[in-house]
């Protein structure tokens, strides 16, 4: 019986969780139900709920790996909120090797959202995991719609930057943030930080 509580337990807190977040209509309610109800049928006709459990064994293919995006987002970006809660999930299914995961689940929140600077950098992030750290047409299209959408705010530029630099295109994200900081006002606060990234990119060309 134990795979029966599970299987009810996961069907339920799906559809609260979908309930909450999408907030569907009474017709979207009914089909949610219907979809619960063909899974739990599914299961009772192909499911194996006395099976003994056992661990799955590793996925040897997997490529997770932490982005210098995770790191850098909590200085530069919100670390509250609705928006940096869909980044904390993604940032975890690109660490654990599914960053094509990380940019469905972002995807699907833009559509919600399509006005989100942290989303479209997320996806950015996502875009460029996915592709073992290249920074695709797709990836910097997303980083110039988080510009768009808010513009005169550092970030996109800041970590447009970042992309490049984790690609190792230490040029790229020179010119990049040489270009972002021009544009600062004297008084911004990030100025310094900034400053220290570029220190660094020269720092590491002297030694090279």
């Amino acid at each position: 019986m134990n795979g029966w509580l599970i299987s009810l337990l996961l069907a339920m807190v799906t559809a609260a969780g979908l309930v909450v977040l999408a907030r569907p209509g009474r017709g979207a309610l009914q089909l949610i139900g219907a979809a619960m109800l063909v899974g739990l049928a599914g299961y009772a006709w192909q499911g194996r709920p006395a099976l003994a459990g056992h661990p799955a064994p590793p996925n040897e293919g997997r490529r997770g790996h932490d982005t210098l995006f995770a790191h850098e987002r909590k200085i530069w970006l919100e670390t509250v909120g609705f928006d940096a809660l869909q980044l904390d999930g993604a940032d975890a299914f690109i660490g654990n090797g599914d960053p094509d995961y990380a940019v469905g689940v972002i995807h699907a929140f833009l559509a919600r959202e399509p006005d989100s600077m942290m989303l479209w950098l997320g996806l950015g992030n996502a875009l460029q995991a996915d592709a073992d750290g290249a920074l695709t047409p797709a990836a910097h299209y997303a980083f110039e719609r988080a510009a768009a959408v808010a513009p005169g705010n550092p970030a996109p530029q800041y970590f447009l930057g970042l992309a490049y630099l984790q690609m190792g295109d230490a040029e790229g994200a020179d010119a990049t943030w040489r270009d972002l900081l021009a544009k600062a006002p004297a008084d911004a606060k990030w100025r310094a930080k900034l400053q220290s990234r570029i220190a660094l990119i020269e720092r590491f060309r002297s030694v090279h």
